[in-house]
């Protein structure tokens, strides 16, 4: 048996290691896991003095700050919870703006002076940390020299423990500032964008005659996508463990045609690390609902339930950081990038986003009648103006360079923003846009043709896979994340230009209430004036297809193919106006996450063109060589004809790529555009030509682990 082939028969081999096996019988009450190790609501209870807990509370559901006076009890009683639960060190776990989370851990025990140690934690350690922020991307906020940098105690997503073979940590969520104020994360920008979106929505609501709601909160549930390989040929692929992708690979003879994986039974190996996920998320409060097999084979999703927006973010990076734990566990990579493999499908992040109030009040709920809820056609009717009116900053909030392989890529949704609404409600809204009398129908029932089903209740239209920003009942589907992406920034813009529709719309219909006119007829009249200023955002048909990109253009939607066109949008006038006006993102603060994301893209590019030049050279040649020697060898010369000039050309553009991968001499956004438009074209011919070569050189001197292998091996 060939090298190649005992490294499969070795991958495909796994036995249970019992990390996932006999849970606990969850119908014993004390058997109960979910949330064990979150200082929750009923651990604060039980373990603060009532005043206290009261006090926190109210801050809480008022947005306000805690008194510090108040600090030290929570930090007491914060620290005895977490050392009965094994935690030795505490740490200020923050998110910069890498798109990864920080930690820097603190031990709890402190030197007595008489050999002994004991367990501090204070209210000034609680509230405020100083981790060193010099090696943090700021964009230019503060030079590299200055170092200093706080985090800021969140109280609003709760502390929780990480568990380690060896021991625990208490993790403290928390805001990441530079020394002068300015927001280094994506936690401030996000808490901000939601407190202007509650200030803009109950204003609304006060018009519309809602006056029992104190707050309105926005909601995410987020659907995670991603590939699990086995650890043996992840390692084998140096491009793998670089870039997060592969930079060479030939389509296999079989991919994802046969439809087959989707939905499909899920191996035993992946449900026993999936399930071991589920556990270990249902200790840390994550409300995992839904997990399947994914469209690409070895792709698999797992989604939530809805939470509030500052805490679903939250738990979105934990879920991405305990799959990739734990996948280890057994023997399993998890791969978050957007496109490991090239011709099969990539890896998203639908991002359900909605707004409620306090009193548990949907805002996108339409009702059994939604041309008779003027509620939700006004709230409905601001989120298709701010999407209409900001669609190129919202292209820019999911921007990056693996979202360059899968946007438009007939897998994923287009690089050009449009919303779907549904047959029945984009009949409502052009109802209204028309003056017509808008009318709900009566879907009915679904009859399937035999006595033994039951007949199922019809939706108002077909849901649409390909629109990019989809109404899918009671919320919007914003479908365009990456699969490695935060969803702090783009959740940030989706609050802010919601918060700026909602208030021009209500400033409309305070106009027209000043007029006498009824509130129905008012806010018909302000919706009917919104929906046909913004309705050329509203597509219902295949967001693939090319003559959509014609359509769009004649619309006048932006088609931002690639991030370099997208990230100029940051610091873009309007941009600047939204995000200052509400109080979420200064204009240095934008700056700073323009110079990032910029910096990011080139950074990224520069080390898999790097890694493909090396691999190229050192591996990929090398084989070719050996294969031409043995052909050459053999005297066949038709087979010498057909191959030497593929190796010849394949030389030829290690040697271009090389040549690109040298210091242009540029920065910023010319040296990202340098990037694009030559450096990347230079590793797609070297990866075409490589790819060629896979399909002809010997199996055995082929040193990378191939699709058919890494996709199909399980």
């Amino acid at each position: 048996m060939s090298r190649i082939r005992q490294q499969n028969v070795t991958a495909a081999q796994w036995s249970a290691n019992g990390g996932a096996l006999g849970s606990p019988d969850l119908t014993v009450a004390g058997n109960q896991i979910f949330g064990a190790n979150v200082f929750s609501t009923d651990v604060q209870r039980a373990r603060l003095p009532k005043h206290v807990f009261k006090a926190l509370q109210t801050s809480l559901a008022k947005g306000e700050s805690l008194d510090p006076s108040l600090a030290d009890s929570v930090a007491q009683a914060m620290k005895g919870w977490a050392l009965e639960k094994g935690a030795t060190h505490f740490t200020h776990w923050f998110q910069p703006l890498t798109g990864m989370t920080a930690e820097k851990h603190d031990s709890f025990y402190g030197p007595t002076g008489d050999g002994n140690a004991i367990a501090e934690f204070s209210g000034k350690e609680l509230i405020q940390g100083e981790p060193d922020a010099s090696s943090f991307p700021t964009g230019g906020i503060r030079a590299t020299f200055e170092a200093r940098g706080y985090t800021a105690w969140d109280p609003t997503s709760p502390a929780f423990i990480m568990e380690n073979p060896n021991g625990a940590l208490l993790c403290i969520p928390t805001a990441f500032v530079s020394w002068t104020g300015e927001a280094l994360d994506t936690k401030i920008p996000l808490l901000r964008s939601m407190d202007a979106l509650s200030r803009s929505a109950m204003r609304a609501l006060s018009l519309l005659g809602e006056h029992d709601a104190t707050r309105v909160f926005t909601t995410v549930g987020p659907e995670q996508e991603y590939f699990l390989i086995d650890e043996q040929y992840y390692y084998e692929r140096p491009d793998l463990i670089t870039t997060g992708r592969t930079l060479f690979g030939a389509k296999p003879p079989k991919g994802h045609e046969l439809d087959e994986h989707y939905f499909g039974s899920i191996p035993e190996r992946i449900l026993a690390c999936m399930m071991e996920t589920e556990l270990e998320l249902s200790k840390l409060g994550v409300p995992v609902k839904t997990r399947h097999n994914e469209v690409a084979p070895n792709q698999y999703e797992i989604a939530p339930i809805f939470e509030n927006s500052n805490v679903g973010c939250d738990h979105q990076q934990l879920t991405m950081q305990l799959l990739q734990n734990i996948a280890r566990r057994y023997g399993l990579v998890c791969l978050l990038h957007e496109k490991p493999f090239a011709g099969v499908n990539g890896s998203g992040k639908h991002n359900n986003w909605s707004m409620g109030t306090d009193k548990g009040m949907n805002l996108l709920e339409p009702g059994a009648t939604p041309s008779e809820n003027m509620q939700f056609l006004f709230f409905c009717a601001a989120v298709i103006q701010a999407v209409n009116s900001h669609q190129a900053l919202l292209r820019a909030s999911v921007a990056n360079v693996g979202q360059d392989h899968r946007l438009g890529a007939n897998e994923a949704p287009p690089a050009i923003i449009s919303i779907f609404l549904g047959a029945e409600l984009e009949k409502v809204f052009n109802a209204i846009a028309s003056g017509d009398a808008a009318v709900s129908s009566d879907n009915g029932f679904l009859g399937l043709g035999t006595p033994a089903l039951p007949p199922l209740p019809m939706h108002g239209g077909d849901r649409n896979r390909t629109s990019p920003f989809a109404f899918t009942g009671n919320k919007f589907e914003f479908r365009m994340l990456g699969s490695s992406a935060s969803l702090g920034l783009p959740n940030t813009v989706l609050n802010t230009i919601a918060a700026e529709a909602i208030d021009d719309l209500a400033d409309a219909l305070e106009s027209k209430l000043g007029d006498s006119t009824s509130i129905d007829e008012a806010v018909l009249e302000v919706v009917r004036d919104a929906y046909n200023a913004n309705s050329q955002i509203v597509f219902d048909g295949d967001n693939y297809a090319d003559e959509w990109h014609t359509e769009a253009e004649q619309r006048g939607l932006s088609n931002l193919s690639s991030t370099p066109d997208a990230l100029p949008w940051f610091v873009e006038e309007s941009t600047v106006d939204v995000m200052s006006k509400y109080g979420v993102l200064s204009e240095r603060e934008l700056e700073a996450r323009y110079e990032v994301a910029v910096e990011q893209y080139g950074t990224k590019v520069n080390i898999e063109a790097e890694t493909a030049a090396s691999i190229a050279r050192t591996m990929l040649l090398p084989a070719a060589v050996r294969h031409l020697n043995e052909l050459i060898a053999s005297g066949r010369e038709g087979l010498i004809d057909e191959f030497a000039p593929i190796v010849a050309e394949f030389h030829q553009g290690i040697v271009a790529l090389e040549k690109a991968n040298g210091d242009p001499g540029l920065e910023g956004m010319e040296l990202a555009l340098y990037f694009r438009d030559t450096v990347i074209p230079a590793m797609t011919v070297v990866r075409e030509c490589a790819d060629r070569l896979e399909r002809l050189v010997a199996d055995d001197l082929w040193p990378l682990p191939k699709y058919s292998e890494i996709l199909f091996i399980k």
